[in-house]
């Protein structure tokens, strides 16, 4: 709904179900006004209101819904929040599940959800750089108004400095010089395309590995950290592919966009990701 719906009023009755019928015999609304926000304190109660037609700009009502009591309603200010963004709001409901939740965000503008379900989506990256690109493309994204579905962001990030315990050999070598990785081994940079003279282990994903083979024609032990290896298939997910060179694919419940992925790419790969529905046969 748009907050030009929503009406706030103080009011000085308690808010229970028999002063709010009181209160709202004879009342007359503002033609655009479809919710009211009752305050008293801290106390808050929504009501729908269905009006006469009619063509005044003030109507009286037919009848009314009681949509929250006090008990069922919490009130959350934050200046800035934009009270029109689905996936703002979900993430928002996600912190009072149940409960029916009044907002005031950007420009003072009003706001309220009610049984809002939030939908999780995994975002799976590597680090460094810190922060995961794909988290930050997808914060743009959710943020952009172009994604209207009610998503929550979570992430599973698969940090190459965790993997260098695991390395067996004398030196190790990750992808980029750029990462700004380190190791209390001997370590070296793919990218710098260096003589080895030590037994190696390459930490990097599947584009590395065929990058070490073609420059060295040699086999090496290998931690695979490829995003696209740590989803859960049950779990709708968005990861980075080398394989993908630009849009997106979806396979599943996994969107991949391309590894240097721009923020409409992401927009695009959600909103596809979460349109579709599954069928004895697949997605579609």
């Amino acid at each position: 709904m748009h907050c030009k719906d929503v009406s706030l009023r103080d009011v000085d009755i308690p808010l229970t179900e028999e002063s709010i019928e009181s209160l709202m015999e004879g009342w007359k609304a503002y033609v655009r006004t479809e919710f009211l926000v009752l305050r008293n304190g801290n106390d808050l109660a929504v009501v729908k209101l269905h009006k006469r037609a009619g063509t005044e700009l003030f109507r009286e009502l037919e009848s009314f819904e009681i949509v929250s009591l006090p008990e069922d309603t919490v009130f959350y200010e934050d200046p800035n929040l934009d009270v029109l963004n689905t996936p703002s709001l979900a993430e928002l409901q996600s912190k009072f599940p149940g409960k029916t939740v009044v907002m005031r965000g950007m420009f003072s503008h009003i706001n309220f959800i009610k049984g809002m379900k939030p939908e999780r989506l995994m975002v799976v990256d590597n680090v460094p750089p810190s922060p995961a690109k794909l988290g930050v493309l997808v914060d743009m994204a959710l943020s952009s108004g172009f994604v209207d579905h009610p998503i929550v962001k979570e992430e599973r990030i698969i940090d190459m400095a965790d993997c260098v315990p695991q390395v067996e050999t004398e030196a190790v070598m990750f992808p980029c010089r750029v990462s700004g990785l380190k190791a209390d081994k001997p370590f070296l940079f793919l990218d710098d395309a260096p003589k080895i003279d030590k037994e190696i282990t390459l930490i990097g994903c599947h584009l590395s590995k065929r990058i070490f083979d073609s420059l060295y024609h040699r086999d090496v032990p290998f931690i695979n950290v490829c995003p696209a290896d740590f989803i859960d298939p049950n779990v709708k997910s968005i990861v980075k592919c080398c394989k993908i060179k630009n849009g997106h694919v979806i396979e599943g419940n996994t969107a991949k966009v391309p590894w240097g992925a721009t923020v409409p790419e992401v927009v695009e790969a959600i909103n596809d990701l979460f349109s579709r529905r599954r069928t004895p046969e697949g997605f579609i």
